[in-house]
């Protein structure tokens, strides 16, 4: 069984607790497709005593076996056992999402696959989950399970209707594993993330969220100086550009043909394929 979730762009964020966060994201047409197999379960007698079936998962990206900590964390939360191949279609690292979409798209297929018959709900919530403990994201899943632009208080969600076009450029990735785990980096991020939110207005245009992101961003020290110069030509060629979070990506609006990657915002959310 196939599933796809589109990939998301976060332009601003700010922690809120029991691994929730709060901000403004976008999903973009691009995403992760996950294939979704029984995996080869080994016999009881050969398994350590304190050893799962979901245990024998494996998850294969383009091909070639790898570790993927929140799609194993939600195989075993779901208590299956599965081969998972993913076919990513946004650069991995780079601040496109893209461990939440390939959790959430497993999650959705496994479902499917095993008759798990759960909620959409309780799929999304196994997604978050994962990607809470390995930590990989605060809340990239609920975007992806939405689609368009997502606002959020750390409580409530508003979801807005956009397909604008976005440009972007990378130029690495940011592990954040790392930056969650940095106090002081994670305090200047809920000062400016907190004051970009509350700047933005009722009805936010891509543009608006962009302008604001990097407020957000300049604010929080993150940007490289390739980032810093590359969101400068986008301005200065008439765009809005800011920094995909977390990763070293550009990304801009109002622009044609200045940076090399042309996506748009995806105004539909995770589903079978």
């Amino acid at each position: 069984m196939q599933a796809f979730a589109p990939g998301s762009v976060t332009a601003l964020f700010a922690p809120a607790g029991a691994g929730e966060s709060m901000g403004a994201s976008f999903a973009v047409e691009d995403g992760v497709v996950a294939d979704v197999t029984p995996a080869e379960e080994r016999p009881a007698e050969e398994r350590p005593a304190d050893e799962r079936p979901a245990d024998d998962s494996v998850v294969l990206v383009e091909g070639d076996p790898t570790d993927f900590e929140p799609v194993e964390l939600a195989l075993a939360d779901l208590g299956v056992s599965a081969r998972v191949d993913l076919a990513p279609e946004v650069p991995i690292g780079c601040g496109f999402g893209a461990s939440g979409a390939a959790t959430l798209a497993t999650a959705l297929a496994a479902n499917e696959e095993f008759d798990l018959e759960r909620s959409r709900e309780e799929l999304v919530g196994v997604a978050h989950c994962a990607e809470v403990e390995a930590g990989t994201g605060l809340g990239d899943v609920f975007v992806q399970e939405m689609g368009g632009l997502v606002v959020g208080d750390g409580e409530n969600r508003w979801r807005f209707e956009r397909d604008t076009p976005v440009e972007y450029a990378r130029f690495g990735g940011i592990a954040t594993e790392g930056m969650l785990a940095d106090d002081d980096l994670m305090a200047r991020i809920e000062r400016a993330g907190v004051a970009a939110l509350d700047a933005l207005p009722e009805d936010p245009e891509m543009a608006d969220v962009t302008r604001e992101g990097w407020r957000f961003a300049d604010e929080t020290g993150l940007p490289t100086p390739e980032v810093r110069e590359t969101v400068a030509r986008a301005e200065d060629a008439g765009g809005v550009a800011s920094m995909a979070m977390v990763g070293e990506t550009v990304f801009a609006v109002g622009v044609e043909g200045e940076l090399p990657d042309r996506t748009r915002v995806c105004a539909d959310g995770a589903g079978l394929c």
